[in-house]
């Protein structure tokens, strides 16, 4: 028996997938006789300044009410300070996010699992601390733009245990540990 997130996870797979365009932040409406009215959005491949403006000018693109908003994730990670902006804008908009059987949600992609209304890992999520000291080298030109970046705030924002900040930097960053479901369970990602 699908669960109506699988169900609509089903649903923007395909709407997504049937683009020709392979661009890094997809958002798309769709409908299903069950389901009704579905926003999709995907994210996929690193994480980059910019990604945060296509997000948004693809929800300002779909305006409406949607019974479900869902945004599937494949994502490698990338920059921690874009993805903390595209997470507060998902839990701004209510989405609910999925990591597909076949997806990974790795490092910085960690923030918009995090963003999530509701959580559903089928795929891997995979845990390391930034390459860079401070988050990475976007975070030095966020701080001039007066932007905020602090894991540890951003968790809590985003009611997330604080302890998987502190668990996120005692892995290096060539190394990646993946979260088993208890993991997954104790940090409220699954």
């Amino acid at each position: 028996m699908r669960t109506p997130l699988i169900q609509a996870a089903l649903l923007c797979l395909t709407v997504l997938c049937s683009s020709a365009l392979q661009a890094r932040v997809e958002v798309e409406a769709a409908y299903d006789k069950r389901l009704g009215t579905v926003l999709a959005a995907r994210i996929s491949e690193d994480i980059a300044p910019g990604d945060y403006e296509a997000l948004l000018k693809g929800l300002r693109a779909n305006p409406g009410r949607y019974e479900r908003r869902i945004v599937l994730l494949d994502s490698i990670g990338g920059s921690a300070p874009e993805a903390m902006r595209m997470g507060r804008l998902l839990r701004e908009t209510r989405f609910d996010v999925l990591v597909p059987r076949r997806g990974v949600c790795q490092g910085s992609c960690i923030y918009l699992l995090a963003a999530g209304h509701k959580k559903t890992v089928r795929g891997h999520v995979g845990l390391h601390r930034p390459p860079f000291a401070g988050g990475d080298s976007a975070q030095a030109q966020a701080v001039h733009r007066g932007e905020h970046y602090s894991p540890s705030a951003y968790f809590r924002e985003m009611n997330i245990p604080g302890r998987l900040a502190e668990e996120m930097q005692r892995i290096a960053p060539h190394n990646m540990r993946l979260l088993d479901p208890e993991q997954l369970a104790r940090y409220r990602l699954n």
